[in-house]
């Protein structure tokens, strides 16, 4: 969970930003080699924005980087 932890610390400091996005966010899970694609993709397969505001990341380790909507953060979440 390690590496969940590791990627809603750095989204959490952008999240601060006036302008963050999901564009935003996905480019900076991007630089992060521990979020896991295809598993992020199927997590975030029938993602609304609207309803769920941003994306969360599957790790490579099985975690998550979720997104707290009523916290407006991430944190780190066991996998499934």
């Amino acid at each position: 969970m390690e590496e969940a932890k590791r990627l809603a610390v750095a989204l959490n400091t952008l999240v601060k930003e006036r302008q963050f996005s999901n564009s935003k966010a996905r480019g900076a899970a991007r630089q992060d080699p521990a979020v896991n694609w295809p598993a992020t993709k199927q997590l975030n397969e029938d993602f609304n924005p609207d309803v769920d505001g941003f994306e969360s990341f599957a790790m490579n380790d099985g975690s998550i980087c979720a997104w707290q909507s009523g916290q407006f953060r991430y944190a780190a979440q066991p996998g499934v």
